[in-house]
Formats: structure tokens, sequence, C-alpha cells
């Protein structure tokens, strides 16, 4: 594997830190050298957030991306932000049911995932980061769906535990859609 850098970015609420913590968590499971680095502003619901996640087989010398290999964007803010910053030849997932905008690059593979409005439509509205997060273990060759659900296990408390089969439905979700 080489090193693969990720950026999510939305606002508070969203899953971003969840959705970096799932991916990071998933690095080590398989025994990569990871770096998980959320931010947040102090609102938490509603104000920015974003994590970077550094997933490789060589040490990670900083938790800091300025040029990711890929990009979920959660909101057009996020989007319109980061959309320079990622590579020649990486990704974008875009949640394309709160982001209207496509776009313009071409240097870059685009995924247009409605994830809000499949969430809302399967009934689990705060699970549409998870969907994404399933479409990018699908499209992205230096990742894959396998062990999704053992990270899962790991991360959802047991308290909370009817949300490790919604989570993993989120996952699927995202996995198995095509557009």
């Amino acid at each position: 594997m080489k090193t693969t850098e990720i950026l999510i970015a939305g606002f508070g609420g969203q899953g971003i830190l969840f959705s970096g913590k799932f991916l990071a968590y998933k690095g080590l499971l398989e025994d990569l050298q990871v770096s998980w680095l959320p931010s947040y502003g102090p609102e938490m619901r509603g104000g920015t957030a974003n994590c970077n996640v550094i997933l490789s087989d060589t040490p990670v010398g900083s938790p800091i991306i300025t040029s990711p290999n890929v990009l979920i964007a959660m909101n057009l803010p996020s989007l319109e932000k980061y959309v320079d910053t990622v590579v020649a030849g990486g990704q974008i997932y875009v949640d394309s049911s709160l982001i209207d905008a496509k776009v313009e690059r071409e240097d870059v593979e685009v995924f247009y995932i409605p994830a809000t409005q499949m969430a809302k439509d399967e009934g689990i509205s705060t699970l549409a980061n998870m969907i994404i997060v399933g479409h990018l273990l699908e499209n992205n060759p230096e990742l894959s769906f396998d062990g999704a659900a053992e990270v899962v296990e790991k991360l959802v408390p047991p308290k909370k535990a009817a949300l490790k089969e919604l989570n993993m439905k989120a996952l699927s979700l995202g996995k198995n859609y095509n557009k």
C-alpha cells in the first residue's frame, strides 16, 4: 500500500470524526501505520469539523495533510475550501444531497453520492457519513470493505449496540451505490 491521505470535512453533527476514527481503526487492524487528527470548532454541532487520516505501510512523519489523495466533502463550504488541495489523480467524494455544485477539475475522480437523502430514506438519517465511507472502501484501490464489521464491532460501544447493525447497513448502502 502506498500512503493514503484522507481529508474528511463538513460540519459538526455529521459524523466527520467518527468516519475518520473508523478509517484509522481499520488501518490499525490491517497493521498499517496510522494517524488520526480531528479538528472542530467550539460549537460542535453546526460548527466546522474536519479530520485528517493517514494510512501507510511506512511510518507517518506528520499528522497534518496539505494535499490529500482523498477528500470527503459533506457540505459546500468544505468542498469549496478543499477541492483544489486534492492531488492530481486523487478522489473526491461529495454528498450530493447537500451539495449542488459540480467539481470542475478533470484531473481527479469524483463520486457524487446522495448520502444524506439515502440515509433519510432508510431511516438512518444520522449515518450519511458511513454511506460515503462504504462507497470509499468500495472504490478506492488502496482500501477494501474487508474487516468493516470488525471495526464497527470495536468502535460502537455496548450501550449503543443497535447502532452496530445500522452502521453496517449504511456501509453496505454506500458499497452498493452505483451511479
